[in-house]
């Protein structure tokens, strides 16, 4: 199977502009495409996973993937998908984050002798004439147009401002300085994206010409992936300092009956043969379909070495015989609990098993909260020295979230 139709048959492609040339130019390796992350964050999240498996899959077949970082947009702020203006960053936040996110791109890119490129839109967006870019560039775009996009559509309501209304511009002259610079033909992007890569599509017919290519694919990575890495404590991120190994993990395993072959297909490099096979499995088989997806995805974030240790931790908690110190652990003086103790609200909000004081009340009140396999029904209950066993405590969240408090 092509690489092209290999994408569609993972339900990777959602809408494209030119199906043939598309076609035509991933298959035969001829495709520079490019894939924008606004560097929000000093780590990626599981919200870019899709993407970057995307670019993985299109270099292996020989295309060039270019990492665009969006240091220029990310001044601004993309619009798409918020009901709120982003806050403002300062370069160095900006550059920071730039940093850290070719760390662990790596990991799914090779960047060497040239396979690859990563490049920052504050190259050409912060030195820009405003006159002379409105000159340019602002003749091909239609407001009314612009208006009608999705992305801003959703705004209007609340308010949109004239410097999120120039994102979408920025983002097309992205395209039309990539072609440029570096003879980018392929943008890719999620549905959400849609109207800002038609726009850049469109910049380089109109300045370039028909014969130019620009090429349009949108993948389904916001639709799904905004779906993926979220939980009631925040984003899963890429980043161990964040998100543990184990954490990660934990997270791909406890997916849905209904989305664990889907996740599959879109983000494990397993061929779809072997896949079609685990669809057929039921009942417990599904279980272990979860630990090849949780697996798999840990190893390409993480290394095998950190998904076995995580997958141990997880048979240590569900199946027993495994080493529990790979189980998510906080360290705190035995002073800490003395006396009086520490309230398990406070504390379990501490390690970050809830998000506030309301939310473990909640999960108290509903019985999901134990403390050593004991269920805990007191709202107010104090954590004493006497409740730790060989001085660790075990507290479980639910039924699959686990967390070791260790006194020293």
């Amino acid at each position: 199977m092509e690489i092209y139709e290999e994408l569609v048959a993972r339900g990777l492609i959602a809408q494209v502009t030119d199906e043939d040339e598309i076609r035509e130019l991933v298959n035969n390796g001829k495709a520079t495409f490019y894939i924008g992350f606004d560097p929000t964050a000093d780590s990626l999240h599981v919200g870019h996973f899709m993407a970057l498996c995307l670019m993985k899959r299109l270099q292996d077949a020989g295309n060039k993937p270019i990492a665009l970082i969006g240091g220029g947009t990310g001044m601004i702020g993309d619009p798409s998908g918020r009901t709120d203006m982003r806050q403002m960053m300062t370069p160095e936040t900006i550059q920071h984050n730039c940093d850290c996110f070719k760390v662990q791109m790596s990991r799914f890119i090779d960047f060497s002798d040239g396979k690859a490129l990563m490049v920052n839109n504050a190259d050409w967006l912060m030195g820009l004439n405003y006159i002379e870019f409105l000159r340019e560039v602002g003749p091909h775009f239609s407001v009314n147009h612009m208006l009608a996009a999705e992305c801003y559509k959703q705004r209007m309501e609340k308010g949109l401002s004239f410097l999120e209304f120039n994102y979408m511009i920025m983002q097309s002259y992205d395209f039309y300085e990539l072609y440029q610079r570096y003879g980018c033909n392929m943008q890719f992007g999620g549905n959400d994206q849609w109207s800002n890569m038609l726009g850049g599509t469109e910049l380089i017919r109109r300045k370039l010409g028909e014969d130019a290519y620009a090429m349009t694919i949108t993948l389904l990575l916001n639709s799904e992936g905004k779906k993926m890495g979220k939980t009631a404590n925040g984003a899963v991120w890429l980043d161990p300092n964040k998100t543990t190994p184990y954490e990660f993990y934990q997270y791909w395993r406890n997916v849905a009956d209904a989305d664990v072959i889907r996740f599959m297909r879109m983000l494990t490099f397993r061929s779809l043969d072997e896949i079609a096979e685990m669809e057929k499995w039921e009942g417990s088989q599904l279980n272990e379909a979860k630990e090849i997806l949780a697996h798999d995805l840990t190893t390409l974030v993480h290394g095998k070495e950190e998904a076995d240790k995580a997958q141990s931790a997880a048979k240590a908690l569900f199946a027993g015989g495994a080493d529990m110190a790979n189980v998510p652990t906080t360290e705190m003086k035995k002073s800490d609990f003395e006396g009086d103790g520490v309230g398990l609200v406070n504390l379990i909000k501490q390690v970050g098993l809830v998000s506030s004081n309301g939310d473990g009340f909640r999960t108290i009140e509903q019985g999901g909260l134990t403390v050593n396999d004991e269920k805990i029904t007191d709202k107010k209950q104090q954590v004493t020295l006497d409740m730790f066993k060989d001085d660790a405590l075990l507290i479980k969240k639910g039924k699959k979230t686990y967390h070791r408090v260790v006194i020293k």
